[in-house]
């Protein structure tokens, strides 16, 4: 007849059940962080670091980063200046942790945390992250002297949120994603880039698309645009205002965006937001100014180029047949 068990032995079992317990609430409970923060979409990095060579660096998914370049794009096409950016993109952290989430408090939405119910749009609406930073930049510059005022409050003032506190420890790493999302500080944003095999937006035509759906349609003069593809070549008539152009060679296609003298703002902004998009859009290299980014590493900085600069952000896409 076999013995019952001891209390010692008891003890132990029981011990040996919650120490198990424990360990599976813990690993859930790493992995709900791990889901809300990047959106249940892991995979590859992205880092910001200062212009001003401080060492002060944030990291972000790629999700993220390529939301903060749609949520910069829409304010800079609005002629926004970069406090509003800055604004917007640490309401966005604080809200969402820039992850277009479908869920939130009462009926709340989306990056912002926007509500149906309270006028900001329709849930496909608030679930475009373009349609949601349009609509928040709205309601701020009605807000007096926003630029003036605490970042705090003036997030506050539109989102009229339960915490008003909480936007202002946002505003460092929104200050960094701000200065390269608009082009202020050049070369601060790398990107791994490794594709996003879920989509298929690949080539010219889905780099043109996204630029005009974050930008709006002035960012693309396509008159005037010369595209040349698979031997072929159309050119329109010369305009002067500077327009982009396509070409394939060999596995991949390159986009190039003209870039006026003295606008180098303007060319840094879009080849930031040419590496935040760098996933989605499968683009391999981006240059301008005489540097290079590539995809493959978040920790690797923009480098040197042994070519001349030639005054346009080049981005190099993968064909739809798949990388060389």
């Amino acid at each position: 007849m076999q013995q019952p068990p001891t209390p010692k032995k008891r003890r132990r079992g029981r011990l040996f059940r919650f120490s198990s317990a424990l360990v599976v609430l813990l690993a859930v409970a790493g992995y709900l962080v791990v889901q809300y923060v990047t959106g249940g979409r892991g995979g590859p990095g992205c880092k910001v670091v200062s212009g001003k060579h401080d060492g002060q660096a944030y990291e972000f998914s790629q999700e993220q980063t390529m939301n903060a370049a749609t949520i910069a794009a829409v304010g800079t096409g609005r002629g926004m200046p970069e406090r509003a950016v800055t604004i917007a993109l640490a309401t966005a952290l604080q809200e969402s942790q820039l992850v277009n989430i479908e869920h939130g408090d009462l009926d709340s939405l989306g990056l912002f945390q926007q509500r149906p119910s309270q006028g900001w749009g329709t849930k496909k609406e608030i679930l475009d992250p373009t349609y949601a930073a349009g609509v928040f930049y709205e309601h701020l510059v009605k807000v007096n002297d926003y630029q003036q005022l605490p970042l705090t409050v003036a997030a506050q003032r539109v989102q009229r949120s339960g915490y008003p506190e909480a936007y202002a420890k946002h505003e460092p790493e929104a200050t960094l994603l701000s200065a390269a999302l608009t082009g202020q500080a050049a070369a601060t944003l790398t990107c791994q880039g490794l594709p996003d095999t879920t989509r298929a937006n690949t080539g010219p035509d889905a780099v043109r698309a996204a630029l005009v759906r974050d930008f709006g349609r002035t960012v693309l003069k396509e008159t005037g645009a010369e595209v040349t593809g698979d031997g072929s070549a159309t050119k329109a008539k010369a305009k002067s205002t500077p327009s982009p152009s396509a070409s394939a060679t060999g596995g991949s296609s390159t986009v190039t965006l003209p870039v006026r003298s003295g606008s180098t703002r303007t060319g840094w902004q879009l080849a930031h937001w040419a590496v935040a998009n760098s996933s989605v859009l499968h683009i391999e290299r981006v240059s301008y100014a005489g540097r290079e980014w590539a995809a493959g590493s978040a920790d690797d900085p923009w480098h040197s180029t042994a070519t001349k600069a030639s005054g346009g952000v080049r981005i190099v896409t993968e064909r739809q047949t798949g990388r060389k």
